[in-house]
């Protein structure tokens, strides 16, 4: 009798401090799981900010390329319109050239 009282003692005091400390085994082992987790979580972020900040700089500068681009393209555009511009003038001069030299060289011709 006295060793089933001495351990029913036991499993009153020792069971409860045994449930403790398995449960708080398995709450440092989630909390470990989790901070493992947390480390994953950090170094993805990081990389990924890392990345977009690569993939930002990669595109500002395109588009300030772009932008250059499109300022040389526009000033080529106004030189050829200035080129059109005079050609059209020259032929003008050109084609009253040749008609005057047709009005002398054929006379009867620009009587008709």
């Amino acid at each position: 009798m006295r060793h089933v009282l001495l351990l029913t003692v036991f499993f009153l005091v020792a069971a409860p401090a045994l449930a403790q400390s398995d449960a708080l085994q398995a709450g440092q082992r989630k909390a470990g799981a989790a901070f493992s987790e947390l480390q994953k979580a950090e170094y993805e972020t990081k990389r990924v900010e890392q990345e977009f900040q690569q993939s930002d700089n990669d595109y500002k500068t395109a588009q300030k390329r772009a932008d250059e681009l499109k300022r040389q393209s526009e000033a080529a555009h106004k030189k050829l319109d200035v080129a059109k511009a005079k050609e059209a003038t020259v032929r003008k001069t050109y084609d009253a050239a040749v008609e005057a030299v047709d009005k002398i060289a054929h006379p009867a011709a620009s009587k008709k």
